[in-house]
């Protein structure tokens, strides 16, 4: 289907890449690849090139020699980054990225893009450049010495050309047999439908984009045919006028040598000259105009070019927007591609980052550790992590970066070797609990009623009821949230435990007396909650956190009934904060027995008492 006349034109341009598009707009440029999962993911950069650049880029005919080398650079960078999403780095591979990255600090990646863009110049001279002249000079000329002589040596300069031209058809139509050139070339008809589409005035989804035209006048197709036009007429032109011949330089190694300077030293020249036709041709659509693109049009029609799906059309949307996004609001940021790479330097650069927002380093090994399904102790070894394993792991951190809790991330924890669900319904077990519920644990005696007061999680109850089942002990557990009630039964049923659940303010709903007492209530300062961490402060509920204006406010009703609940010779175990204990111990003056235990960090922590 053809196109309408264009309604406006755009700046924008771009490049097909390995299962993706680049498009480059006046500020930035955006680079959209389908990786392996099929989720699209985008890469997007903010262009800042130096003030000396820039100027260069504004003046006719040395702009085209500018945009050449610099596409050449970045086209190059875009390729190796998006074959970086699609491909699963080898294990060898990676072992030799870390060595090299440890011993001389370099960047794997951009050794092979400068290699690879050295290499392709290598082939691009080789190919268009001198092999023409081979054959023109070393093997069509000695076989026809009336060529070199005849009408003034012309037809020497017309058969070369057509050599030119031959190599350059012949190349585009070999690589054609590649399975990954066919695809590239599918996505390059996908990015020219998309510019058509919006010149044009159309809808930019798949669906409207696909009857657009994957054949576009500025495309590098056309640019290529007119250097390589303008190469063979004015390189004729130039060096029938300063008379490089067999009269000239008799020596033929020489002449060929002289002649190849020539061409090389006017590229830059011819490369601007073309590059200024090109942007005068992009500018009318009439007949004559057409003549000189017909070419260029007929080589992308032919061989460039290729029928997208829908998918492929999709990616190029995905790019093409980002660029109208970003060029239209300068505060929109920069993304980057979720790739693979040596695990020890990934998690590196993701403590860097935790740092810099004040998020603990062992966040990001819990992060690793549970995502590539390997111990903590396991990750200073010599690992890749595959580009898809590294997607799930940014997922992660980009939510532990906005203060998240880890655990509400993942959605459970280990408490006492049991997986405990855990989200905003209720505090988070910490480690130093686990001392709590081993004290209960330890004390408790067969047919022993324990009551789990401010339950939450249900993790100590839970811990309690688990570890005690062969003594038949019967845990009760009440809390004042009728959330984190829903949650405890939620744990004890997957843990496979019975629990007698009490919703209650305290001792409110709680029947009968009990052989231990074991609570863990909240216990900060009211005043001090604003400036504690911003992952508790912003994420655990409050309710479970404010001990009131000097933290002690449950302990003093512990104080108050506690006795009375307990049987002869009953014990109550709580948690308190640290620097608490005495003014608790001091609550409970009717006492048989009380002693204070620490935590894991050496910190007077828990207080045992009994009646």
């Amino acid at each position: 289907m053809k196109t309408k006349k264009k309604k406006c034109g755009t700046y924008i341009g771009g490049q097909a890449v390995m299962e993706g598009v680049m498009m480059q707009g006046k500020t930035c440029m955006a680079c959209a690849v389908r990786d392996p999962d099929g989720n699209i993911q985008i890469e997007a950069k903010r262009l800042n090139p130096s003030p000396a650049l820039k100027r260069a880029s504004k003046i006719p005919f040395v702009r085209g020699t500018v945009n050449l080398i610099t596409s050449l650079v970045r086209g190059s960078k875009v390729l190796m980054r998006s074959a970086a999403v699609y491909g699963e780095d080898e294990e060898d591979g990676g072992k030799v990225s870390g060595w090299l990255a440890d011993k001389f600090k370099v960047s794997v990646m951009d050794v092979i893009t400068t290699v690879s863009l050295f290499l392709g110049v290598i082939l691009a001279l080789g190919l268009f450049m001198v092999l023409p002249r081979v054959i023109t000079d070393l093997w069509l000329i000695p076989a026809f010495p009336v060529l070199e002589t005849a009408h003034g040596g012309v037809w020497k300069y017309v058969i070369w050309g057509a050599v030119k031209f031959l190599i350059f058809i012949a190349y585009l139509s070999l690589i054609l047999l590649l399975k990954d050139i066919r695809r590239l070339y599918k996505y390059h008809g996908a990015e020219h439908k998309t510019i058509n589409a919006y010149e044009h005035g159309m809808e930019l989804t798949p669906e409207s984009v696909k009857n657009a035209s994957r054949i576009h006048d500025r495309c590098g197709t056309s640019f290529l045919f007119i250097v390589v036009l303008i190469n063979v007429l004015a390189l004729s032109l130039v060096l029938w006028a300063i008379g490089i011949s067999e009269a000239t330089i008799p020596n033929g190694a020489l002449r060929f040598l002289a002649q190849l300077g020539v061409e090389i030293v006017l590229l830059p020249v011819l490369a601007g000259i073309s590059y200024e036709i090109l942007k005068f041709l992009a500018r009318f659509d009439n007949w004559f105009v057409k003549i000189f693109k017909a070419p260029g049009m007929l080589l992308q029609k032919t061989l460039t070019t290729r029928e997208p799906d829908g998918e492929m059309i999709e990616v190029a949307i995905a790019a093409f927007k980002k660029v109208l996004e970003m060029d239209a609001d300068p505060s929109v940021p920069e993304t980057s591609f979720t790739t693979g790479g040596v695990l020890s330097k990934l998690l590196t650069k993701t403590k860097e980052r935790f740092a810099k927002e004040g998020i603990d380093g062992s966040d990001a090994e819990w992060i690793y550790s549970i995502v590539l399904g390997i111990n903590r102790s396991e990750l200073s070894t010599a690992r890749i992590v595959k580009p898809s394993e590294s997607k799930k792991i940014e997922e992660i951190v980009q939510k532990r970066l906005t203060g998240k809790p880890l655990w509400y991330i993942f959605g459970d924890t280990e408490f006492y070797g049991l997986k405990i669900k855990v989200d905003e319904r209720a505090l988070i077990p910490r480690p130093e609990t686990e001392l709590l519920a081993e004290a209960v644990i330890k004390s408790a005696e067969k047919g022993d009623r324990v009551l789990d007061m401010c339950t939450g999680s249900g993790c100590i109850a839970i811990a309690v009821a688990k570890m005690c089942a062969d003594r038949e002990v019967v845990v009760t557990a009440s809390d004042i949230s009728d959330a984190a009630i829903m949650l405890a039964r939620e744990n004890a049923a997957a843990n496979n435990v019975k629990i007698n659940f009490v919703v209650g303010d305290m001792f409110r709903n709680v029947r009968g007396k009990f052989n231990i007492i074991v609570c863990n209530p909240p216990y900060i300062k009211s005043g001090e909650i604003p400036f504690i961490q911003r992952e508790v402060r912003d994420f655990e509920p409050r309710v479970a956190l404010d001990g009131g204006e000097d933290g002690l406010d449950f302990y003093r009703r512990l104080a108050e009934e506690a006795r009375t609940r307990l049987v002869k010779g009953g014990m109550l175990i709580m948690e308190c904060g640290e620097g608490q204990t005495e003014a608790v111990l001091a609550m409970f003056k009717k006492r048989d027995y009380a002693m204070v235990m620490k935590d894991l960090a050496g910190v007077d922590r828990f207080v045992k008492i009994v009646f």
